[in-house]
């Protein structure tokens, strides 16, 4: 006899724990953090094509191509927190959840494509050097650090619990670390004379770009390919349902992430006498929402071992 866990489980628990937790109001205030970034980024984007034509420097120009493509991503990424919040319809039982995974996946590979046209650019800058005007550039880019700054304090406190938010975040963060490496560059070029710091100084900022999103790049690769989240530990749960009363046994066991901030489960126990049949589900999710993080549990039980489920092996997903 099989049982599904929402049945029983989601009316209450779910819902509640949705309303009580951090997910209720996080969209609203990440919407305001994105649109005030995209308007900030796109004037940044447009005073720094300016500077860059006006004082003949490339690395300004490269610089406002690299933050054109963190408007774009920006907006991905607001797009993708919207589209969470659709109601699931028709085919999309889980609504439009995926596409915050999707868009933190295009964010990393934006991020690494940036990364390779800045790289480019410097190894060409190295083998001929060019003069610029240090002093608009020094300007221009200062004005980059504080508005990268502040857009980046902006996504903050979502950052710790939402992928999507983290590519956001990294992305002005990194942003505010290559304008304060131009200044400085700026700087040291306008008091030495050398030529190749503009550069050297790109080709170091591009290596510190691809280590801060390489992470972001694997766990949203692993996430759109169904792997359960980072900070999920698979084995821990299997122990835990294995653990609870009257189970003998867990198999075709998966975990999933529905979007960068949710969780989904399915499990079948096997469990001979299951009179308490609803009880029993309701304190296994219970349990599973508040040690794992896990609010999306269907479990199928199973009561007995002599109609062997065929999906039992190992081997079989």
């Amino acid at each position: 006899m099989a049982h599904d866990a929402h049945d029983h489980h989601d009316g209450h628990a779910h819902d509640h724990h949705h309303g009580g937790g951090h997910h209720h109001h996080a969209p609203g205030n990440t919407g305001r953090a994105f649109a005030i970034g995209v308007v900030l980024n796109t004037a940044f984007v447009a005073a720094e094509v300016a500077a860059g034509l006006w004082t003949g420097s490339l690395s300004l120009l490269a610089d406002a191509g690299h933050n054109l493509s963190d408007v774009l991503s920006l907006l991905l990424a607001w797009g993708a927190v919207v589209l969470a919040k659709r109601a699931p319809a028709g085919r999309r039982t889980y609504g439009l959840r995926k596409a915050t995974i999707l868009a933190s996946l295009a964010n990393a590979i934006l991020l690494m494509i940036a990364v390779g046209v800045i790289a480019s650019e410097a190894v060409h800058r190295l083998a001929e050097p060019a003069r610029v005007d240090s002093q608009i550039v020094m300007l221009t880019a200062s004005l980059g650090v504080v508005i990268n700054g502040l857009t980046a304090m902006l996504f903050m406190r979502g950052s710790h619990t939402d992928l999507n938010v983290r590519g956001a975040f990294l992305h002005m963060a990194a942003d505010a670390g290559v304008s304060l490496a131009v200044v400085v560059g700026a700087f040291a070029m306008a008091q030495t004379g050398l030529l190749w710091i503009d550069p050297a100084l790109s080709l170091v900022i591009a290596g510190v770009i691809v280590l801060g999103t390489w992470g972001l790049l694997r766990d949203s690769a692993d996430l759109a390919m169904d792997a359960a989240p980072r900070g999920i530990d698979v084995e821990a749960v299997r122990r835990y349902l294995a653990g609870l009363p009257g189970v003998e046994g867990v198999h075709d066991l998966h975990v999933w992430a529905i979007s960068t901030t949710e969780t989904a489960l399915t499990a079948h126990v096997l469990r001979p006498l299951n009179g308490d049949g609803d009880s029993f589900l309701h304190m296994a999710c219970e349990g599973l929402e508040h040690r794992f993080k896990i609010g999306h549990a269907t479990l199928q039980v199973e009561t007995s071992a002599a109609h062997a489920c065929r999906l039992a092996p190992a081997e079989v997903v």
